[in-house]
């Protein structure tokens, strides 16, 4: 009985983490706008002033987001675009960066060659 109860517990767990989490399908509907500045897959538009996000960690993501959308993190552009995104879109969107392989390391291979 008692690994049952187990089992249950731990189904519940994991459900409640799946649906905590974004959708990176949604999130990549939602990054259109994102996209001038960031490029498709978060890799970049080759102008350094646009920071490279495609990689980086799903939470950092979510609270840099949120501080855009409150001003705690100042960036007239980003208050903009983040105060238009609910707590769900930021989670969306965060899940599809965060999913994204991050070309950081080939910059810096080239800039070594």
């Amino acid at each position: 009985m008692k690994n049952w109860m187990a089992i249950a517990a731990l189904g519940v767990i994991v459900s409640h983490s799946a649906m905590a989490s974004g959708n990176p399908g949604r999130g990549l509907e939602l990054s259109v706008p994102c996209q001038a500045c960031h490029g498709k897959d978060g890799n970049g538009v080759g102008d350094p002033q646009y920071p490279i996000i495609a990689g980086q960690y799903a939470d950092y993501l979510e609270h840099s987001l949120k501080a855009y959308r409150s001003g705690e993190r100042e960036n007239a552009i980003m208050l903009g675009f983040a105060q238009t995104l609910s707590d769900q879109d930021i989670k969306d969107l965060a899940a599809y960066f965060a999913a994204q392989q991050s070309k950081l390391g080939d910059l810096d291979r080239k800039n070594v060659d």
